[in-house]
């Protein structure tokens, strides 16, 4: 559980606005559970506004190839030495919290075109670069050769990592389009190597169900799709809607497992501004049912939450969605979830907690108010009076043996039960 920059701030984060965001997130959300906090894409960018132009990007680079924050926009990073994050790194730890960054799997183009030396080996960039291998979406960086020198790199690339503090690390253009399993074993042999334990991040997806043993062994989490933004539903093949995101959690709540977690990728709640990674600056288009209905699914199916939101600018309403204790350790200790009905619009899944409790989730996804009387035996659950909570607000609902109630369009409800 964390918070991400990319659905706000897109390439521009700076540091005094992620360090606002960590604020709100140490003091208002980390009662709750939410605990991480991530620089997304771009903070090696010290033109990121050309990145349309890629020509004309200029990046920030140590003696040894390896991307820097820009000091211009992260301040703390100048000092004795290359710029680091370590004292970013530092303060987001004293706040009780860990710190994240994102990265584009390979090695920079431009380290490859001066060929900088690879720290701590005798390799340099081009003995590194695949140059018959690039993002098809990302104009920064080359491949990695899978050889000792593909190796090397990954490794002093991660003795830098350890040095900053990071304690998770969203790493993309490996899950999906292209899956690229050979550099995903160099980043994980890295991580292992240096001896900081770091979550390790798989984007984007989708990810193949065929790869489930692979990534279960290599990392902690991987898209389940690709980016999902603020669209109930739509006809496009990017971004990725929460309608359709029903189905892809199905396929892939068997495999979740402690330290292994299909992702369904961010939230994007609350206030998409100043510059979000997609679309213009704005509010959630998604509304509140839609919202409360894609973190019910995401906590059912145990996916990693991250935020999109500027947390600087939560509302009432989204602070509370946030802070929605019963739905949050759905997520956070259930042992077990599966979605068990889909009955036209109407979605059912339940989920096993601790102490033979149980948590359904009754989704309506049309676009019409549907009245539903049904046994919670019909849901698999056992065929006894249960003692029925809300999850949304805490409200003891008496016993029960039946779900019983009207749900409108694109809303769901979500009780805790037990015996």
């Amino acid at each position: 559980m964390g918070w991400n920059s990319w659905d706000s701030y897109g390439l521009t984060i700076t540091e005094a606005q992620f360090r606002d965001n960590v604020k709100v997130e140490a003091t208002v959300l980390k009662p709750y559970g939410w605990t991480y906090a991530v620089i997304d894409e771009g903070w090696f960018l010290e033109n990121p506004q050309d990145r349309p132009t890629p020509e004309k990007l200029r990046y920030a680079l140590d003696a040894y190839g390896r991307y820097v924050p820009v000091t211009d926009r992260f301040p703390s990073a100048a000092g004795v030495g290359e710029p680091s994050f370590a004292a970013l790194g530092a303060w987001v730890h004293a706040r009780g919290l860990k710190f994240g960054i994102h990265i584009v799997r390979g090695i920079p183009r431009e380290s490859v075109r001066r060929n900088l030396p690879v720290e701590g080996s005798a390799f340099h960039a081009q003995d590194v670069a695949d140059t018959s291998d690039s993002c098809p979406w990302d104009p920064t960086n080359w491949g990695v050769r899978d050889n000792a020198a593909g190796q090397a790199w990954y490794d002093a690339l991660f003795r830098q990592y350890a040095a900053w503090g990071v304690d998770l690390i969203k790493v993309d253009c490996i899950g999906d389009h292209p899956y690229k399993v050979s550099e995903i074993r160099m980043i994980r042999r890295a991580i292992d190597r240096v001896g900081r334990p770091m979550v390790l991040s798989l984007s984007p997806g989708p990810m193949n169900l065929s790869h489930v043993d692979e990534v279960r062994e290599l990392a902690q989490m991987w898209r389940i799709s690709d980016d999902v933004w603020d669209d109930w539903t739509n006809d496009k093949s990017f971004p990725i809607s929460v309608k359709s995101q029903f189905a892809r959690a199905a396929a892939w709540a068997r495999y979740a497992r402690p330290g292994d977690w299909p992702d369904a990728d961010m939230l994007p709640v609350g206030e998409l501004r100043p510059s979000p990674g997609f679309g213009p600056a704005r509010s959630s288009r998604l509304t509140h049912d839609e919202q409360q209905a894609m973190l019910a699914l995401w906590s059912m199916a145990r996916s990693p939450l991250i935020l999109g939101a500027n947390l600087t600018l939560l509302d009432e309403w989204t602070t509370k969605l946030l802070t929605a204790r019963d739905v949050l350790r759905i997520d956070q200790t259930a042992t077990a979830s599966r979605q068990v009905m889909r009955d036209g619009d109407m979605i059912v899944w339940t989920a096993d907690l601790p102490d033979g409790e149980e948590a359904l989730a009754v989704f309506n996804v049309g676009d019409s108010a549907a009245d539903i009387d049904r046994p919670l035996s019909a849901y698999g659950l056992k065929d006894v009076s249960w003692d029925a909570r809300d999850a949304w607000n805490g409200v003891d609902l008496g016993r029960q043996v039946k779900f019983h109630g009207r749900l409108e369009p694109h809303s769901c409800a979500v009780w805790i039960l037990h015996r």
